[in-house]
């Protein structure tokens, strides 16, 4: 079964510290990370994210850095989402290891790491077109942990 077709039911170890999983959203998938801070929950949207588009293993070939800014935190998921989509698209790359800093709440460092996209080997489910407005959200949950979520457009 691919990632895409396997949405209702992904989701990896919900009762950990950290952690992924895609929700169903019409005809698109969601993707709601979460983590013992914010820059946690980034790097595992980012993680759901990367298994829309391929379940089996990305190793760590090449780092890609990116820097984005937003003047508010579900902005800046938006940015950070949309920028891996535009390095997978432009550089034909697929990634598995996330890491993200904060200066301040507006701007966002991350580094990637994943290799080219091998058809054979990845088999690719979809490609997402880009991250939405949609469910947009990032907070504190009552139990201290951060989620950050919204709804990729595939």
């Amino acid at each position: 079964m691919s990632p895409a077709e396997n949405v209702g039911a992904e989701q990896a170890n919900p009762p950990s510290e950290t952690g992924w999983e895609h929700f169903a959203h019409d005809a698109d998938i969601g993707v709601r990370g979460w983590g013992p801070s914010p820059e946690k929950a980034f790097e595992q949207a980012a993680l759901a994210l990367t298994r829309i588009v391929t379940d089996q293993e990305v190793r760590p070939l090449e780092e890609v850095k990116i820097v984005r800014t937003a003047p508010e935190l579900e902005l800046l998921l938006v940015e950070w989402l949309n920028a891996i989509i535009f390095e997978m698209a432009t550089r034909s790359m697929v990634f598995g290891r996330f890491e993200v800093t904060f200066d301040g709440t507006q701007c966002l460092a991350g580094r990637m790491w994943g290799e080219k996209l091998d058809v054979a080997r990845h088999l690719p489910a979809v490609e997402p077109k880009g991250a939405t407005y949609t469910a947009l959200r990032v907070a504190r949950t009552p139990d201290g942990r951060w989620i950050a979520a919204c709804v990729i457009d595939v």
